[in-house]
């Protein structure tokens, strides 16, 4: 006759830990969805969970139209974390795994707000956000700081929240000066001064530069600027 203790010859224990075990290699590696675009540095689970960061952050409706995700975050946080160092690159990806997974000390609101962030629903990982926000212990804060710095360099690196904010760069004719006759561009020889005497802008009685037409909200972008593709 078989032990209670056993199920199928197994210990009930090590059946637990073979159940508790498959359970977290779910949570930590199962389940991601495929990555909008490719991507050369962020895994599938770092890249769903950055995307889930700046949707919260910068959620859908807010002050400047463009999401978080419309912004395309994610792609950008690829492209800075394939420029870091090797070890600055490995303390990011351990600031993601830490608030990916933060949730198991720290739950979200409802019965099941244990789950890792980025399944939770956008307004309980706002939720999850505020409260590293203003949470009584430093680190957790530290956290959410280095956090919001990341997303925040990726969400204004978007043109469409530049134009959005007005600060994507304009195109400005500046008039010529005496010294641009003399000096070449910085670092050039003087062979490559690329101004003549003649083009020296015309001054005033006060030595001012001739009045120039304000740029307003909507002028010329400069040409050398471009959306870059996603």
């Amino acid at each position: 006759m078989r032990s209670l203790g056993y199920v199928a010859d197994v210990p009930i224990e090590i059946a637990l830990a073979a159940c508790l075990l498959v359970a977290f290699g779910w949570r930590v590696l199962g389940g991601y969805p495929a990555p909008a675009g490719p991507l050369a540095r962020l895994s599938r689970r770092e890249a769903a969970f950055v995307a889930s960061a700046a949707e919260a952050l910068f959620p859908p409706g807010g002050a400047v139209p463009p999401s978080g995700l419309e912004a395309g975050v994610p792609a950008w946080c690829d492209r800075w974390l394939d420029a870091l160092p090797p070890a600055t690159r490995r303390l990011v990806r351990l600031l993601f795994v830490l608030v990916e997974h933060a949730t198991l000390l720290f739950p979200a609101p409802g019965w099941d707000g244990w789950r890792r962030f980025s399944a939770l629903d956008p307004e309980r990982r706002g939720v999850v956000l505020e409260r590293w926000r203003t949470s009584r212990f430093f680190l957790r804060r530290l956290v959410f700081t280095s956090l919001r710095a990341i997303v925040t360099q990726g969400y204004f690196a978007d043109a469409a929240v530049l134009r959005a904010l007005s600060l994507a760069p304009r195109e400005i004719t500046a008039p010529v000066h005496e010294a641009d006759t003399l000096y070449p561009p910085v670092g050039r020889p003087k062979s490559e001064i690329r101004f003549r005497p003649e083009r020296v802008a015309v001054r005033g009685p006060l030595d001012l530069p001739p009045a120039g037409v304000p740029l307003g909200p909507h002028g010329a972008l400069h040409p050398d600027y471009r959306e870059r593709a996603r």
